[in-house]
């Protein structure tokens, strides 16, 4: 019988400009919370690319800083043409890749995912593939964290609040992955980090979040 082959996806990941990034984290000057924000995100961008279903991590963002630090971990770096927000900035990256890898799946995936381990990446987007279109719904049971289509698919995401009902209303299964507290649990308030890192935060987050935890 014949193997299937499994699915290779690209993967977007949106930053916003750090200086405006992460307002809920109370506490905290507008420095450090931008050195967090970009640690957040280097360490879910590092998880997603050592995922071997993963083929590439394309960051959407117009911060240089972020942008450069990105590159470094090996995401293709482009910026936000659209300047629209979070949902053109993912559609942007998704248009971005499949002009290039029109065979790979497309996942939109939040920044803010310091407890991410590559393994959960990795059992997300082997469930996913079986769907058009699939998500994940963030640890709130509100929002999403990972939404996926094939290579056939439009891509469609539908991040924002209340994300989980839009894009079960848009078609996309929900996929019920128990084992992946890393992939859902995602970051704005200063309790949400101390969940986080009851997981284990990822080396960068980890360092600069001594004391808030």
């Amino acid at each position: 019988m014949a193997q299937l082959i499994p699915l290779t996806w690209s993967l977007v990941v949106p930053v916003k400009v750090l200086a405006r990034a992460k307002s809920r984290l109370t506490g905290m000057t507008g420095p450090r919370r931008a050195a967090l924000a970009l640690a957040m995100a280097a360490d879910t961008v590092a998880s997603a690319a050592a995922c071997p279903a993963v083929g590439a991590v394309i960051v959407v963002t117009d911060d240089i800083a972020a942008g450069a630090a990105l590159a470094a971990l090996g995401a293709l770096v482009v910026p936000d043409q659209p300047g629209a927000g979070l949902n053109q900035a993912l559609v942007f990256g998704a248009g971005y890749a499949a002009a290039r890898w029109p065979d790979r799946g497309r996942a939109g995936l939040a920044a803010d995912l310091p407890a991410l381990e590559p393994a959960e990446i990795g059992r997300a987007l082997a469930e996913a593939s079986r769907w058009p279109e699939a998500f994940v719904p963030d640890a709130a049971g509100s929002g999403t964290t990972l939404y996926t289509a094939g290579p056939a698919t439009a891509f469609c995401p539908r991040f924002g609040p209340g994300s989980r009902d839009r894009h079960r209303a848009g078609g996309a299964a929900e996929l019920d992955l128990p084992d992946v507290p890393g992939l859902r649990r995602d970051v704005d308030t200063r309790g949400d980090l101390r969940d986080a890192a009851l997981l284990g935060l990822g080396p960068r987050t980890a360092a600069l979040a001594a004391g808030l935890t």
